[in-house]
């Protein structure tokens, strides 16, 4: 006879590891770090069909100049940082890898990229193929495909895999182990929360570390946290080769149609921007209005949406001056920001900034009065 056992079998208190599994479906509290349903996420934008709101984006904006929060709207909500941290862990290696990489590796060291031909090819040159085995990034198939589609799952695919051959480049140059090197007892792991109190302060420690989706460490920033990062960045752009390299080579930095390779083009020079899982986007700037460098971060809270991480940002570069293109249209909606996303003084000029283009066909609505054949009006 079956014994039934009580609760789902995976994490039934008598099985091997149960103790790892969370205790409830519904969620456990840990005390100090709030999940989402507990943190004060604002709407961001909303798109609206003839007027009716269908779809609300909610999520957290932060600005920061230097060491100051300038600005935060939707909480300071807590969260991984996930790949937008690749041009901070970067600079770990700026100074060994300086000589060693040339522009195109450098670029592909702080990419998540979409898996084209040139993305892997970059990333392959920076270690020699007896090395290649070393890497333990996930099996990927390309992130975006055009014409022949790749099936076969590889690692070089992967859209870290940039940033993993340089690592372990880096780790050989340091005299590092090349072994276990996604682990956070590796010296990898040290030295990138090293980086992080450069900007944070000595005392700062991670309420919360991770793995993410590629097996390295991932650290819980709050979103005023990060945009301080992402500030200082900008200040620091001429101690290393990471803002340089981003800048040349733009669309090693994610790819075709990628929100923050084409922020990096249209910036000329001034913006860096790096997008990361689960709906984050950094902002690194350089304007006469922050000498101390300008982060802005963003973060959906529902996760990755790049349309709307498109529309918010195109609102919070226009109104520093900065013209970013609308994102391709939505199907019969409009795009309408919510002001809250940028400080007071910059509302006015956010008003001036569409969210739709001219040539944008207006089909949410006819163009006559419904209302006379709502009651059975004559046709």
């Amino acid at each position: 006879m079956m014994t039934r056992l009580k609760g789902p079998a995976s994490v039934s208190g008598d099985r091997p590891g149960a103790s790892v599994y969370p205790e409830s479906p519904l969620g456990e509290s840990i005390e100090g770090i709030p999940t989402g349903r507990e943190v004060d996420w604002e709407p961001l934008v909303d798109y609206r069909r003839n007027g009716v709101s269908e779809t609300t984006i909610h999520g957290a904006v932060a600005w920061a100049s230097g060491n100051e929060v300038l600005h935060s709207f939707g909480g300071n909500v807590l969260c991984y940082g996930r790949s937008m941290m690749k041009p901070i862990t970067m600079k770990i290696f700026a100074e060994v890898l300086s000589d060693k990489l040339t522009w195109e590796q450098k670029a592909i060291s702080c990419a998540s990229h979409n898996g084209d031909t040139e993305h892997v090819a970059a990333a392959q040159s920076i270690l020699s193929e007896s090395e290649r085995g070393l890497m333990r990034t996930p099996l990927d198939v390309p992130l975006v495909q055009f014409g022949r589609q790749v099936r076969r799952a590889r690692r070089w695919y992967h859209g870290c895999s940039g940033e993993h051959a340089a690592i372990l480049r880096g780790c050989r140059e340091l005299g590092w182990s090349r072994v276990g090197y996604t682990l956070p007892q590796h010296p990898l792991f040290p030295a990138y929360l090293k980086q992080l109190r450069k900007t944070l302060g000595e005392d700062w420690r991670p309420l919360r570390v991770a793995r993410d989706g590629c097996g390295l460490p991932t650290v819980s920033n709050t979103v005023n946290e990060l945009a301080r990062l992402f500030a200082n960045v900008a200040h620091e752009r001429d101690q290393d080769w990471v803002w340089e390299a981003m800048q040349r080579h733009p669309d090693l930095v994610g790819g075709f149609n990628r929100l923050d390779s084409t922020i990096i083009k249209i910036g000329e020079g001034s913006v860096l921007a790096k997008e990361g899982a689960d709906g984050l986007i950094g902002l690194s700037i350089v304007h006469p209005d922050f000498p101390d460098g300008l982060g802005v971060v963003i973060k959906i809270a529902h996760g990755w949406n790049a349309q709307a991480s498109w529309y918010i940002a195109r609102s919070v570069l226009g109104v520093l001056g900065f013209e970013l293109r609308n994102p391709y249209p939505l199907h019969r909606q409009k795009a309408f920001i919510v002001p809250g996303i940028v400080p007071d003084r910059y509302h006015a000029a956010l008003e001036t900034l569409p969210t739709w283009d001219e040539w944008d066909p207006d089909t949410d609505r006819w163009y006559y009065e419904w209302e006379q054949y709502a009651d059975g009006g004559e046709t």
